[in-house]
């Protein structure tokens, strides 16, 4: 595995982000870079990365290129950006930072989790025979994560019969997405799907990335833990394994609002069916409205007027004759 990045997306989180560069430091494999894009552009934020990237340089050394290339011989990259571009544009900026400076391998991560000490040295080994990989994750309370691997394309919304047990014997789960928080894959991969797409702000931008990611290669649901989440979020328990987050009314209008950018990657390979998208839209609301008066307990008039706006943009997207795709990098 040359040249792995980490690529950090924080806003207003500082403790947070100390916390996780604290982890990185203890990792058996060393980052050839850390990359911590700022959507809040804080003075805060560019000392704690500084710090980091001197302790970064007494126990690593510095890195072997050129002292004159872009980005020097610094393993720490601070890229502050100049407005809030939420996950999905810090993603997208971080990736292309990182890919610009020569990254070969690409480790994702929001600021509120904390790394495995040998979680890039495990993605290492698998990077032998995947160029996508999802390793598992601990939640904030040290139990096991969740993680729903498969996406339905036809209905929009990630398979709710996906199994999270594993078979004796039973290597890795073949998916088609991702999630930013732990998703690693190649430079090679990057290459020929582009950068993350910026457009979505936050969430459902990792889901599509392993889609389009899972149509030039395998993406690799492994059963190795890599990280742990460090942010407590109140959730509902469902069954044995699943629960039911926390969210907010902002964070509810992408929910519909990103379905119309869904559709339109899913018309490029044939995957969009109008039937579907609807029904997968009626299972939507069906779910935030449980997420509403089971967990969030918050107004419903609000959290529901949300959910309007954001499938009335979604069909927007859906009929926008200028929508283009992220192009590839190759």
């Amino acid at each position: 595995m040359r040249r792995p990045a980490i690529v950090i997306v924080t806003f207003k989180r500082q403790q947070m982000l100390a916390d996780l560069l604290d982890s990185i430091l203890s990792l058996t494999v060393a980052p050839w870079r850390v990359v911590v894009v700022d959507n809040e552009n804080s003075p805060q934020t560019a000392s704690i990365v500084e710090g980091f990237a001197a302790r970064a340089r007494a126990l690593w050394g510095p890195t072997d290129d050129d002292p004159d290339a872009e980005g020097g011989t610094e393993r720490a990259v601070y890229d502050p950006m100049a407005e809030n571009t939420g996950g999905s544009g810090g993603f997208s900026e971080g990736v292309r930072r990182a890919f610009e400076l020569g990254a070969e391998w690409f480790w994702v991560m929001d600021d509120d989790v904390a790394v495995a000490p040998d979680g890039l040295e495990v993605l290492g080994r698998w990077s032998q025979e995947a160029e996508a990989v999802m390793g598992q994750r601990r939640d904030f309370d040290g139990g096991h994560f969740f993680w729903q691997h498969r996406f339905w394309p036809r209905l929009a919304i990630y398979n709710p019969l996906s199994r999270d047990g594993w078979r004796a014997g039973e290597r890795y789960k073949l998916c088609n997405a991702l999630c930013f928080e732990g998703g690693f894959f190649s430079r090679h991969v990057v290459e020929r799907i582009g950068l993350p797409d910026a457009r979505f702000f936050i969430y459902l931008d990792d889901a599509l990335y392993g889609y389009l990611a899972s149509k030039v290669t395998d993406v690799y649901y492994v059963p190795d833990y890599v990280l742990s989440r460090r942010r407590e979020v109140a959730n509902q328990g469902i069954g044995s394994v699943r629960q039911l987050n926390s969210t907010s009314d902002m964070t509810r209008y992408y929910i519909t609002r990103n379905r119309g950018y869904l559709a339109r990657y899913f018309m490029l390979y044939g995957e969009y069916s109008p039937v579907g998208f609807a029904v997968g839209t009626a299972l939507t609301f069906a779910k935030e409205l449980c997420r509403i008066l089971v967990v969030d307990r918050a107004h419903l008039s609000s959290g529901m007027r949300r959910l309007v706006a954001g499938h009335r943009d979604a069909r927007r997207i859906l009929h926008d004759p200028s929508w283009e795709p992220m192009p590839p990098l190759a």
